[in-house]
């Protein structure tokens, strides 16, 4: 295993010459920060997205099927763990969306001094969390 390393540490430079490549720090040298949580958030909740669509896949196959299927979907999305589920996925998407405009400005090469990052960072999250419980506040006032 270590000689694999040490050959991975090997590269060429703009010269051709033989150098030894430096290794790059990991989590056991940096410290979490608010701006590698919200990365790490940021792609969990793609992943959660995913999981979630196939669960809406789900639903939506279980009401072409028929009432049977589609009542025990519903039922399981009604219960206390459904909602639990159904308003993690709500929160995951908003997360998203809101980060996904955050990096939209990084694109544009702003909001990248430190302060602007920890800023930008606390409004996503408290965006996210804001959107969720407004989107659910309404929808438990029309169901």
């Amino acid at each position: 295993m270590k000689d694999v390393r040490e050959a991975l540490m090997v590269g060429r430079n703009t010269e051709g010459k033989l150098v030894r490549r430096p290794l790059s720090p990991h989590l056991q040298v940096y410290k979490p920060q608010l701006s590698s949580a919200t990365s790490v958030f940021h792609r969990g909740t793609g992943i959660a997205l995913g999981a979630g669509t196939l669960l809406l896949t789900a639903w939506l196959v279980s009401a072409a099927a028929g009432d049977a299927a589609f009542s025990v979907v519903q039922a399981l999305l009604a219960s206390w763990i459904g909602l639990l589920v159904l308003v993690g996925f709500t929160l995951a998407l908003f997360y998203h969306f809101c980060n996904g405009i955050r990096h939209l400005f990084w694109d544009s090469g702003r909001g990248f001094e430190l302060e602007a990052m920890h800023r930008n960072g606390r409004m996503v999250i408290a965006g996210a969390v804001v959107l969720t419980v407004v989107f659910w506040f309404i929808g438990f006032l029309v169901w």
